[in-house]
């Protein structure tokens, strides 16, 4: 059976928590032995051989370590990705990580800060929910996402 590979970011940090895991259970492994086990996991020979295949292409989704930036209820924001999982029909079902807490209220008597949201978004990184002005809660601009480096999680 034929799997898609996923993006090169998203392997990364599958080692990176391989690596967690097995040092946690008092086996600890060099990120190097993390990648070449998540190649042979793949069917490659070793990570060399994986990578080749993966090409440069840029990445199809979203990948946890990913800088993103965009709107959250019509609040400018940058951040990251912190977890992501690809569902049916093109959607991400994302927790994002935000640099700086954005205010979900717009009463001028109080406030709630987020700095972390759990979101769900299309292939275009817009949400299907809704504000009640019809804008979607949550839109990654796409442009940053692609051009943007993988930070560290």
């Amino acid at each position: 059976m034929e799997h898609t590979l996923p993006s090169r970011d998203a392997l990364k940090a599958q080692a990176k928590r391989l690596r967690a895991d097995l040092a946690a259970q008092g086996t600890p492994i060099t990120h190097a032995q993390a990648l070449e086990t998540l190649a042979h996991q793949w069917g490659a020979r070793d990570w060399n051989t994986l990578s080749a295949r993966l090409g440069n292409d840029a990445p199809a989704g979203f990948a946890p370590g990913m800088a993103v930036s965009g709107r959250y209820l019509g609040h400018r924001f940058t951040g990251y990705v912190k977890a992501a999982r690809m569902m049916a029909h093109g959607h991400w079902q994302l927790t994002l990580r935000f640099d700086q807490p954005v205010d979900v209220v717009t009463s001028p008597h109080f406030s709630n800060f987020r700095q972390q949201v759990n979101c769900t978004v299309d292939a275009d990184g817009a949400s299907p929910r809704k504000t009640s002005d019809g804008q979607p809660q949550m839109v990654i601009d796409m442009a940053w996402r692609v051009t943007s480096s993988a930070r560290s999680t």
